[in-house]
């Protein structure tokens, strides 16, 4: 129990060095597990930047095999709705 939790923590926390907030970047932390091979891998992070508009910004391989990603992409304004009177 308290081994699950510590990995639940673990993967919530990102590298020292790795920023996770800024003005004009949205982040979003990744964690890539031991079993994914580098062709599997490649794909889910293509299928992320193709249809969520996100890029790499850092990757962290560790000697059991597991990855950290850091995916960003630029913050974007949120479109306005019309009021209502000037949908009338």
């Amino acid at each position: 129990m308290a081994r699950a939790s510590r990995s639940a923590h673990q993967s919530r926390t990102l590298p020292e060095g790795w920023e996770e907030s800024s003005d004009e970047w949205e982040y979003v932390p990744l964690r890539l597990p031991p079993g994914v091979t580098r062709v599997t891998a490649t794909m889910r992070l293509s299928i992320h930047a193709e249809f969520g508009g996100w890029e790499l910004s850092r990757v962290r391989a560790y000697t059991d095999g597991s990855r950290r990603v850091l995916l960003r992409r630029r913050k974007t304004t949120p479109l306005l709705s019309p009021t209502p009177e000037a949908v009338m």
